[in-house]
């Protein structure tokens, strides 16, 4: 194998390698989309509507032999294949990544990312908020193009878990907690939803077959879904027979440790139209926080952040939660769902239980929740999984999600999660 002076490998990740002299692209001030650009970037009337021009992903899962630089690479081309844009028309990149530095020992990861793909020369940023880190990044990216700041920004999120112990892997993870307190006297992140868990159930009735019932429903969706981790349908015997975590959280109540990547190309609106026949319009988008400790907060049954951000969203869209239809929904643990769709206004609260075990939250359901699988059946590389749900929505939205395909798809919601509850993002799909 060829090695460079530093006797690195010179053969890269798969797809074209791009260097300054040989890009063969100009660089983003020779290469205007229209003569109305002037025009159109800063306008007089407010901030811009903004579109997803192209989407693209990896499939999830343990992908060995693909390190961290080569899985966000191939979701970039993907994406950027997908919205036909060349390197040269992307103006920056925005990287969402909660802990490559520990789980692959790598640094300095936008730019690492963004020369790669050919984008040397652009801003490079990398947002971390834990598992939120996808929806983080495409938040601020959202803000950048709707100001007028940039016209095609590449969001990215990927992360690469597997090449680590499940002991390493679970002490990176609770890093996102309050090191000082919760993790210092051992918790982590399934003792703390545990707790959530324990304590829905004191105060609401939640049952065993409630929680279960997420994760039956989650696996059906993810073995339709040929990018999913695991594409494994479980009865509700399976789930509850499964192998205790904590109390009373079994296996299949814990999401995935996955290896993969996804990417989305925002535009404004008017010009995403000159490169695709189905953009999807940024309808409403929020970011909040709350305490990273659990134990600081008023009450564990309810996610302040959550409640807050789509609240915001819903307000900015200038629709209610009624008007959603279809959502994907950050169930890093299944009392993690039950408890998003009671904050976010889809039942009141205590009702999320039984609202997934009656079927209304199924493909076939009043409002179907994590067509992909979510992060239980589909896979959570952290870092990614923010952009992925945006992908997964995009996909409904397109009439391209396969057997999975649901009838109504104008109106969908992305809700990504950050520790418990310290970060929330939510974000509102349209189809136009």
């Amino acid at each position: 194998m060829a090695r460079d002076w530093l006797g690195r490998s010179t053969k890269g990740c798969p797809g074209p390698r791009y260097t300054w002299a040989t890009a063969g692209q100009p660089r983003r001030d020779e290469l205007r989309f229209a003569a109305s650009y002037k025009e159109s970037r800063y306008p007089e009337d407010g901030m811009r509507q903004v579109a997803i021009a192209g989407i693209g992903k990896t499939p999830f899962g343990v992908l060995t032999g693909q390190d961290l630089r080569c899985l966000a690479a191939a979701a970039s081309r993907k994406c950027m294949e997908n919205a036909q844009v060349q390197p040269g028309q992307v103006e920056a990149f925005y990287l969402g990544n909660f802990a490559g530095p520990s789980f692959a020992g790598q640094n300095h990861l936008a730019p690492y990312i963004a020369a790669e793909i050919g984008l040397a020369g652009v801003p490079a940023t990398r947002f971390e908020a834990a598992c939120a880190s996808g929806g983080a990044a495409f938040f601020h990216a959202y803000n950048a193009v709707a100001a007028g700041i940039y016209d095609t920004v590449l969001v990215t999120g990927v992360e690469k878990m597997t090449s680590q112990s499940t002991p390493k892997v679970t002490e990176i993870l609770a890093s996102a907690g309050d090191l000082n307190g919760e993790i210092k006297a051992g918790a982590t992140f399934p003792a703390l939803f545990a707790m959530i868990a324990r304590r829905h159930m004191h105060e609401y009735g939640t049952t065993r077959e409630h929680l279960a019932s997420v994760a039956v429903k989650n696996h059906a969706n993810g073995a339709l879904n040929p990018d999913a981790h695991l594409r494994k349908i479980i009865t509700m015997e399976q789930a509850l027979a499964g192998k205790p975590v904590a109390d009373p959280l079994t296996l299949y109540d814990c999401s995935l440790v996955s290896d993969g990547a996804a990417s989305v190309l925002l535009m404004p609106l008017n010009r995403a139209r000159e490169f695709t026949a189905k953009p999807v319009l940024v309808r409403g988008i929020a970011q909040t926080s709350d305490f990273v400790a659990l134990d600081q907060k008023s009450t564990i049954t309810t996610f302040p952040t959550v409640r807050a951000a789509a609240g915001k969203a819903y307000r900015m869209a200038g629709i209610q939660s009624s008007d959603i239809e279809f959502a994907e929904i950050h169930d890093c643990f299944t009392i993690a769902e039950i408890v998003a769709i009671e904050d976010l206004g889809f039942v009141k609260k205590g009702a999320g239980g039984p609202y997934t075990a009656a079927g209304h939250t199924a493909l076939g359901g009043e409002r179907p929740v994590n067509t992909s699988g979510g992060l239980k059946s589909k896979g959570h590389p952290v870092g990614a999984t923010g952009v992925a749900q945006l992908c997964d929505l995009v996909l409904q939205m397109r009439g391209e999600a396969g057997d999975r395909q649901l009838r109504r798809n104008n109106l969908g919601l992305a809700q990504n999660l950050g520790g418990s509850g310290a970060t929330c993002v939510v974000t509102i799909l349209e189809r136009v």
